[in-house]
């Protein structure tokens, strides 16, 4: 999978997190530290142990890079930055009971707004998955020649 390109000063106007949460009743938010084991297990129960490795990380940035999707108290999705390498989008993941509820796409545009607000310029999708939904979503651009790009010789 190749990555992508997102150009941060150039995102497509959204709705809010509040006004998508009055719409859906998804809370769209930054998580907090004593979240750390429940974003970390859930993600290695539904996708795999290296994206927890990765929400790991992603906690251990200051401030914490990783942004959830909350509904009645139970965890629907999580989206990270910062978490493979600096300036990179990713994990993200939402509950296969939850999809085609916009919320993948919520989490994707408001983590890349708290990238911009971080301070950069673009960002880079690692190893994007869904090319066409990222393209749809915000414009992103197929990197060429990025396979395997920063994943060359990584253990798993």
């Amino acid at each position: 999978m190749p990555d992508m390109l997102v150009k941060l000063y150039d995102l497509p106007e959204t709705e809010t997190t509040r006004q998508f949460e009055q719409r859906t009743g998804v809370t769209i938010r930054r998580a907090i530290g004593p979240e750390k084991h429940v974003v970390a297990e859930w993600a290695a129960k539904h996708f795999s142990k290296g994206w927890s490795s990765e929400v790991e990380v992603a906690f251990s940035n200051s401030p914490i890079s990783c942004i959830v999707a909350v509904e009645n108290k139970k965890l629907l999705g999580f989206a990270c930055y910062d978490a493979t390498v600096k300036g990179f989008f990713g994990p993200t993941g939402v509950d296969e009971n939850e999809r085609g509820r916009g919320i993948g796409k919520m989490l994707f545009l408001q983590t890349l707004e708290l990238m911009r607000l971080d301070g950069y310029g673009y960002a880079v999708i690692g190893g994007a998955g869904p090319t066409e939904f990222y393209a749809k979503s915000a414009n992103a651009t197929v990197i060429e020649g990025s396979v395997p790009g920063v994943y060359k010789g990584m253990l798993s």
